[in-house]
């Protein structure tokens, strides 16, 4: 079976396409971030359409296409999770079966002392909060101080947020591995995220220096045997960070989505690399968590439309992979945190076959297992689609 020359994988971080059987456990029943989204208002997502997003499940208007070019179908979260880490690890064929801790209290003294001694301050703050509003609570307190502004989520994360005329984002870094030293054992959260801001009260505003220090994931995993076996990876966005810059050849930042995309459509025009792996964080990260469908709804057409681009310059011999990680439906009021859903596959190449029903897969290792088929390879977990797409 003839296979493809890249594989080109773009996560559409937090676009889940409905709650999972279990999502009721989780807090998270009648969730359905992509399908609420579109029912809020009329999207105009021709490309996806066209690949077959409206096949995969009925959609609010978007209608399913006749004969969708790409393959179609959604994905179990086989993971006991719902965040950037479960599910970008469960893609590189690595099932999560314990949780990460989460802390909806706020981190014990087991961990605050230890941290404010090591970095010779105080914390503000130590709460579950969203990243906007906890800089305008604390923001001002915190340029009166100095001190750190401490806090978490419903995901296992410690973020640390600090003004850059305050505490220098070198510093910042710092902190975090601070963090990432203490925070083990039971208390080993998936990230430690720096958080760094500007400007004066009431107008504070995140910068794109955040950087996220994650756990190292265990292996084998995919990118791991992509590099032992002499292939090029290039991680866009914070692909990098996840991983822990395992099997990355290169990275490149970006500062939203529309630069990611950037990225990644200058990359598919070049022979550099055997796998293009963006992350498109702004879904999550600016639309999600805020709970802002409008925003949501544009950053969507924004993708489709560079999309549309995308394609416009694809190569023949590429797979092009879509999907995400979790879901966060902006429309879900009761938390602003990630919900417990499936989420969506397309496949698409010029030389594969259109018009696939991939159903719903066990989990998102198959993914990973596509891939590493594609280049001779195998992982311990997931079920390759590649005969599917490629007879």
């Amino acid at each position: 079976m003839s296979k493809f020359k890249r594989v080109i994988a773009i996560v559409l971080d937090s676009a889940g396409i409905g709650a999972m059987p279990d999502a009721e456990a989780w807090g998270d029943g009648g969730t359905d971030t992509l399908g609420h989204v579109c029912e809020y208002r009329a999207l105009r997502l021709p490309h996806m359409a066209s690949l077959g997003l409206g096949n995969i499940r009925p959609l609010s208007h978007i209608d399913p296409s006749k004969n969708p070019l790409g393959a179609y179908g959604k994905m179990t979260l086989a993971s006991n999770g719902k965040d950037t880490a479960a599910g970008h690890w469960e893609m590189a064929g690595i099932l999560t079966e314990v949780p990460f801790p989460t802390y909806p209290q706020g981190f014990p003294p087991r961990i605050v002392e230890p941290f404010e001694k090591a970095i010779g301050r105080n914390i503000l703050g130590n709460y579950p909060a969203s990243g906007t509003e906890i800089i305008k609570e604390l923001g001002e307190e915190h340029m009166k101080t100095g001190c750190p502004i401490v806090y978490t989520s419903g995901d296992s994360v410690f973020q640390i947020a600090a003004h850059e005329d305050v505490i220098p984002v070198p510093e910042l870094y710092r902190m975090c591995e601070t963090a990432r030293a203490i925070l083990d054992g039971p208390d080993r959260v998936g990230r430690v995220i720096a958080r760094p801001f500007v400007g004066t009260p009431g107008n504070f505003r995140r910068t794109e220096r955040r950087h996220d220090y994650a756990i190292d994931p265990p292996k084998p995993m995919l990118l791991d045997i992509m590099q032992e076996h002499g292939l090029k990876v290039l991680a866009v966005g914070k692909i990098k960070d996840i991983y822990c810059g395992r099997g990355i050849t290169e990275h490149l930042k970006m500062k939203n989505n529309a630069e990611g995309m950037e990225h990644t459509i200058a990359a598919a025009q070049t022979d550099d690399f055997d796998m293009i792996f963006t992350n498109l964080v702004d879904f999550d990260m600016n639309y999600g968590h805020r709970r802002d469908v409008e925003g949501y709804a544009n950053a969507l057409e924004e993708f489709d439309r560079q999309l549309g681009q995308l394609l416009e310059v694809f190569p023949q011999d590429d797979l092009l992979l879509i999907t995400a990680d979790h879901g966060c439906d902006p429309t879900y009021l009761k938390t602003a945190d990630h919900t417990r859903e499936y989420v969506p596959l397309l496949a698409y190449s010029k030389s594969a076959r259109g018009n696939v029903n991939l159903g719903t897969r066990e989990t998102l290792s198959d993914m990973g297992q596509t891939i590493a088929e594609n280049f001779g390879l195998t992982l311990p977990r997931g079920k390759s689609f590649l005969s599917a797409l490629k007879s």
